[in-house]
């Protein structure tokens, strides 16, 4: 737990606290893409669930709508994600007496397509697709289940009190089941290439067996706390805002 509450001192007294920002635009470019996952979400769930509104959604239909609108949006927002990972890197690099590869994010993207082609925007996609699917499956299906759930059984009304109660469940189940996809994603993304294959692991499946025959299971779980401590506020954050908005807005409940 230490090393992990340890590691954004580090990096912001070696590289200085606003490099802690290192990334931010295309991580917006990113959320602006990503937030596509909801109506994918809602559309799915619609699809899939029967139309009477008094009717509780089983949680394995909501797991599947929440995975597959994970995949979509993520497919759409992996050019994005890429750029922060690598705009991320870059103050390591420097601190290793290394050339930077970037020198902003239109210089990332264009760098990136000159290199490898546009398709290589998409390097990564695989393990980022299986992220997003996780973290959807945390995230959606756990909110709209314990909400409704909440709702249905209990005393608790549709206001603040139970979307705070909703999105703290979905935060955690989220940075739970995504950990260890964060972990191979992060990896896969940031191996050396030759001629556009990675050197170091073959496919995602590959990346994690090697990490957990070679540094044992937990290691699936390294950054944690960190992850955690970035989806909690967030997930506390979007979805008391997100529910406000669509109440101002006369659109239903989530």
């Amino acid at each position: 737990m230490l090393v992990e509450l340890s590691t954004p001192c580090l990096s912001a007294s070696e590289e200085g606290v606003l490099k802690l920002w290192q990334g931010v635009t295309p991580a917006l470019l990113r959320h602006c893409v990503y937030a596509s996952r909801l109506p994918f979400y809602e559309g799915i769930r619609e699809r899939i669930t029967s139309p009477d509104p008094n009717q509780i959604t089983p949680i394995w239909r909501c797991a599947v709508a929440g995975m597959a609108a994970g995949c979509l949006a993520q497919f759409l927002a992996s050019p994005n994600d890429l750029v922060k990972v690598r705009m991320q890197m870059e103050g390591r690099r420097l601190l290793e007496g290394k050339e930077p590869r970037v020198r902003g994010v239109w210089h990332a993207y264009s760098g990136i397509v000159r290199q490898d082609g546009f398709r290589g925007l998409w390097k990564g996609w695989v393990p980022n697709v299986q992220r997003a699917a996780l973290v959807n499956m945390g995230d959606l299906t756990t909110y709209d289940s314990v909400k409704h759930r909440l709702l249905a059984n209990t005393s608790l009304q549709d206001n603040a009190i139970t979307h705070a109660i909703s999105s703290f469940c979905s935060g955690f189940v989220a940075a739970c089941v995504s950990t260890p996809a964060d972990v191979v994603k992060t990896r896969i993304m940031n191996q050396p290439v030759v001629d556009g294959r990675g050197t170091l692991y073959k496919s995602s499946t590959d990346c994690l067996l090697q990490t957990v025959r070679q540094e044992g299971f937990f290691a699936l779980y390294k950054g944690f706390l960190p992850i955690w401590y970035r989806m909690a506020p967030w997930s506390l954050t979007f979805w008391l805002t997100f529910e406000q908005v669509r109440k101002v807005s006369g659109v239903s409940s989530f």
